[in-house]
């Protein structure tokens, strides 16, 4: 009786010391995009086309975060969301790619952060619930095309300086939304 409780005590102990270790596991899992981990992995041109969209999201959020960082210092100083979408605005003119500033506070600063479509529609309606990704696959003059769109946080203070409202957001919440469209090749 006494071994069998001894046993029982080590096997708690080991239990004990995962938790932490499942703990992270659980929230990697949960902030995996939905869409990798439903859909199948089976076309090897759609996950090259999610693979640029997770290095696309990375180089345009940290450029934004540079820029805010280092060249915004007063609500005078050309603000990194009107950069990023001159930015947006010339890769799409040169046929790369397209990509949206999407509004998820529901006060935009300019109109044309408003949703277009049922896409982004769906998209602001994701991230406003709390998804870290949502995509689409769709047929455009009978091409694919990846419909993707990641959230935007509040990760610094001098955001509020143009937007007021985002005093008010929870730590983690969307305030915005990038959303793009690449050719599945």
């Amino acid at each position: 009786m006494l071994q069998t409780l001894r046993k029982a005590l080590v096997m708690s102990r080991k239990l004990f010391l995962l938790l932490p270790l499942l703990s992270v596991l659980g929230v990697v899992m949960a902030t995996l995009p939905q869409g990798e981990a439903q859909a199948p992995k089976s076309d090897p041109a759609l996950e090259r086309t999610r693979k640029q969209v997770r290095m696309l999201d990375d180089i345009y959020k940290s450029a934004v975060v540079l820029i805010t960082t280092h060249y915004v210092n007063t609500d005078k100083d050309l603000p990194a969301g009107t950069a990023a979408i001159a930015l947006f605005d010339a890769v799409k003119k040169k046929g790369w790619h397209e990509v949206r500033l999407l509004d998820v506070a529901g006060e935009p600063i300019e109109i044309n952060n408003l949703p277009k479509d049922d896409f982004e529609k769906a998209a602001v309606a994701k991230m406003k619930a709390g998804e870290a990704y949502y995509e689409q696959v769709v047929q455009k003059d009978g091409k694919p095309y990846l419909r993707a769109a990641t959230p935007i946080p509040v990760v610094l203070e001098k955001c509020t300086m143009c937007h007021e409202n985002y005093k008010a957001a929870k730590a983690g919440a969307a305030i915005g939304s990038l959303s793009y469209t690449l050719p599945i090749e």
